[in-house]
């Protein structure tokens, strides 16, 4: 996986700035835009996994370029 490091930190970040309030309003939207409503519909666990590191190291790019 070579999202992994940069994933974790991505998430890291994300984890600090949002105060890792994981059932809190930015996670649940997060959550909703990108799985959708209906957990049934949902891809399986490693899936998930993969998508959210893979989310974690577009944010930390994105941050990184925003400076």
């Amino acid at each position: 996986m070579r999202h992994l490091i940069q994933g974790f930190f991505g998430l890291l970040y994300l984890g600090l700035a949002t105060r890792f309030r994981l059932r809190g309003r930015y996670w649940q939207w997060r959550m909703e835009t990108a799985l959708g409503r209906d957990r049934s519909a949902w891809p399986s666990a490693w899936a998930r996994m993969k998508a959210i590191l893979i989310y974690g190291a577009w944010s930390s790019r994105l941050r990184r370029s925003s400076r």
